[in-house]
C-alpha cells in the first residue's frame, strides 16, 4: 500500500506548527488608523490555508481570507529575479507578459508610499553606480535576529529537470540574464536595488519597514529560497506576503504531478499559503 495517504495526513496534522507567529501575517490596524504625515494605508486581503476538520472528523484545507490594513510607508515590495532574459523560452514569455502589470502595480504602490526593492540576482555589476543600488549598500548594517525554527515540507511539483515547459532538448540551463527586465521602471530617487538578504534586511530596518510583499519568479525556486525571499524573511520574523498573481513557477508538465503549467504554479501558491505566508492579489496594491 502506498505511504502517500499517511504522509498527507501527517502534514495536515502538523501544518499549524509550520507558521509560528501566524505565518508572518501583518498586525491588524483599526480602520482609518496607521496613517502618517503624508502616508496612506494598504488594505490587504490576505489568503491563507489552515489544516482543520469537518463535522464528520475529516481533515481538509480551509481557505481563510482576512482584510488587514498596514501603513504603506512601513511596507516594501521586493521584485525577485524578473530578469531581462532567461534560458527557458517559456519562462521568458510569461515574464514578458507579466512585467507591464507588475510595473503598473509597483508605480501605484510607490505613489502611496511603499518602498520598492528591485532584486534581479547575479546582476549587481550592471547597477554598480546606480543611486538605487548605492542607497541599499550604504544603509547601516543591522544583524538579523536568530532565525525562527520553521518546518520545510516537500514541494508539490517536481522541477528536478530545470522546470522548463519549452525544453525539447534545445535549451541549455545557464545564466542568460544581465539586468532586470526594462519594462519595470526603477525610480533612482526612491527605490533600492540589491540581491543580498543581509543588505535588504539592513535597508528595511533603516526605514522602519515591517511588512514585505514579494512578487516575481520563480515561485517554487527563487521566490522561496533566495537570501531575501520568503523562507528567510519569515524566519527573520518579518511580516511576509506573496503577490500570487504576479509570480510564475518553473515547472514542466511532463514531470510529477503531471498537471498543466498554470496548475503547477497554483499548487505552489497553495503550498506557500499552507506552510509559509499569506498571499494577496495585485489589485490590493492598486486601490483607487
Amino acid at each position: 500500500m502506498s505511504d502517500a495517504p499517511r504522509i498527507v495526513g501527517m502534514l495536515l496534522a502538523i501544518a499549524g506548527s509550520f507558521c509560528p507567529g501566524g505565518c508572518g501575517r501583518p498586525e491588524s490596524l483599526p480602520p482609518g488608523k496607521g496613517l502618517t504625515a503624508g502616508g496612506q494605508t494598504l488594505t490587504l486581503h490576505l489568503r491563507r490555508q489552515e489544516a482543520t476538520r469537518d463535522q464528520a472528523g475529516h481533515r481538509f484545507w480551509n481557505v481563510v481570507t482576512e482584510a488587514r490594513q498596514v501603513p504603506a510607508n512601513e511596507t516594501a515590495i521586493i521584485i525577485c529575479d524578473v530578469w531581462d532574459k532567461h534560458w527557458s523560452r517559456g519562462a521568458n514569455e510569461r515574464v514578458a507578459a507579466m512585467a507591464p502589470r507588475m510595473n503598473e502595480v509597483v508605480k501605484a504602490a510607490r505613489r502611496r508610499g511603499a518602498t520598492i526593492i528591485h532584486a534581479p540576482s547575479e546582476t549587481m555589476s550592471f547597477y554598480a553606480d546606480a543611486p538605487a543600488r548605492l542607497r541599499v549598500k550604504d544603509a547601516p548594517p543591522v544583524q538579523p535576529p536568530k532565525p525562527l525554527l520553521h518546518g520545510d515540507p516537500p514541494m508539490p511539483v517536481d522541477a528536478s529537470d530545470g522546470g522548463s515547459d519549452t525544453n525539447w532538448g534545445d535549451e541549455k540551463e545557464g545564466r542568460a540574464w544581465t539586468r532586470q527586465i526594462a519594462a519595470i521602471e526603477i525610480d533612482q530617487q526612491r527605490d533600492g536595488i540589491s540581491d543580498s538578504g543581509q543588505e535588504i534586511y539592513s535597508f528595511l530596518q533603516s526605514k522602519g519597514i515591517r511588512h514585505v510583499i514579494i512578487m516575481g519568479v520563480h515561485t517554487n525556486m527563487c521566490i522561496l529560497n533566495r537570501s531575501f525571499a520568503i523562507k528567510q524573511m519569515v524566519r527573520w520574523g518579518m511580516d511576509t506576503v506573496l503577490c500570487r498573481d504576479l509570480t510564475d513557477a518553473m515547472y514542466n508538465p511532463a514531470r510529477p504531478p503531471y498537471v498543466n503549467h498554470e496548475e503547477g504554479t497554483r499548487l505552489v501558491v497553495e503550498y506557500i499559503e499552507k506552510f509559509w505566508c499569506p498571499t494577496i492579489a495585485s489589485d490590493d496594491l492598486i486601490q483607487r
